[in-house]
């Protein structure tokens, strides 16, 4: 039986995309095989991983300017890279933390550069986002890097930072392809993929042509842009099934209407979600209301001993993954591309109940 996977990812995927990889799995294509077990250089797959960036740049209207690579080593690897690929050792490079992810980027860029931490939301115990224009960046900096959305505080920007013309670097892993982007904002834009893009293993990475090019000499070739935008993503074996899933949820974010449409869906499930929870004198969400994001929403109740029992419940009423994560407690719902409303109706009225039994 199906439930509703509230996961922070890897996470809900389409019912209809799994659908349709189930009945493909031993003969993709009318060739006797798996996707699996192509080759990753022969016609068959190198049509499929071009016609997966294709809908991609359609989906975010990707300028002719920027090339998309689709790689390995998840968000984590790109925080390693991107120092790597656009900063020289002894740049500055301007950080925002807003929490975990956040200062796991900050932590590994230290390792490569000089890092400015240009706010630090701390103060709110990251509940909050900085105010726009408030940013203390550095003149002459390689780049200004920031967590759209941190998974697991649940707060995410409502603006794009200004940077002067300094190249933006957003570390898009938990609402990539949830509603409409201004692609032209940024000099490049990350994103795991197993949130709003398909199974873990696969990073995508939408970096702007004059950006490529200037990776230091010991940079590993398999995170070099330029090496890997030479060959199409393709210096190595890269991850074909991923690649192919991501392929096929971008036909059906294209079939949903295209951002636009699923932007609206995302945002009536959290209005939705979160109105519940104010109308509550029970549940409580930590995040600054401007600051909330639309796919991770924690909250919590009164008393902490009555989590493991909510959960058990959850979870016998088939709402699955609702477990804050370790490092904050309490709950989190999880809201992707792939969650439906129906879900979010279910996760209420299940709260409501509980609520009335132990409020």
């Amino acid at each position: 039986m199906r439930v509703f996977n509230f996961a922070a990812g890897p996470a809900t995927l389409p019912l209809e995309v799994l659908e349709q990889v189930r009945s493909e799995m031993t003969d993709w294509r009318g060739g006797g095989m798996s996707v699996m077990e192509v080759s990753h250089r022969g016609k068959a797959f190198v049509a499929a991983a071009a016609e997966a960036e294709a809908d991609l740049r359609r989906l975010l209207a990707v300028p002719a300017n920027y090339k998309v690579l689709f790689l390995q080593g998840g968000a984590t690897g790109q925080f390693a890279a991107i120092p790597l690929n656009l900063a020289a050792a002894d740049s500055t490079v301007d950080y925002v933390n807003t929490g975990a992810w956040s200062k796991k980027a900050i932590s590994e860029a230290k390792r490569y550069a000089k890092v400015n931490v240009a706010a630090d939301e701390a103060a709110s115990k990251y509940s909050t986002v900085p105010a726009a224009g408030s940013l203390a960046l550095t003149a002459g900096a390689a780049y200004v890097h920031y967590t759209p959305n941190e998974t697991i505080g649940g707060v995410e920007f409502p603006y794009i930072p200004a940077t002067g013309g300094v190249p933006l670097v957003g570390d898009f892993s938990s609402t990539i392809l949830s509603r409409p982007l201004d692609v032209a904002k940024f000099g490049l834009i990350y994103a795991g993929a197993q949130k709003n893009i398909g199974p873990a293993g696969l990073v995508v990475v939408i970096i702007r042509e004059d950006l490529i090019g200037r990776a230091r000499a010991a940079t590993p070739s398999v995170w070099d842009y330029a090496q890997m935008a030479a060959a199409d993503s393709m210096l190595n074996t890269p991850p074909t099934f991923g690649w192919y899933f991501a392929g096929l949820v971008f036909k059906w974010l294209l079939k949903q209407g295209g951002l636009e449409a699923i932007g609206a869906k995302n945002r009536a499930k959290a209005a939705r979600l979160y109105g519940a929870i104010d109308a509550s004198g029970f549940y409580a969400n930590p995040v600054a209301k401007e600051a909330r994001s639309w796919m991770n929403v924690p909250f919590t109740i009164p008393d902490a001993a009555l989590e493991k029992t909510f959960l058990a419940e959850a979870a016998a009423a088939g709402l699955a993954n609702l477990e804050g994560h370790r490092s904050v407690g309490g709950f989190r719902a999880s809201i992707y591309n792939a969650m439906p409303m129906e879900g979010i109706d279910a996760l209420i009225a299940f709260m409501k109940e509980f609520e009335r039994r132990h409020g």
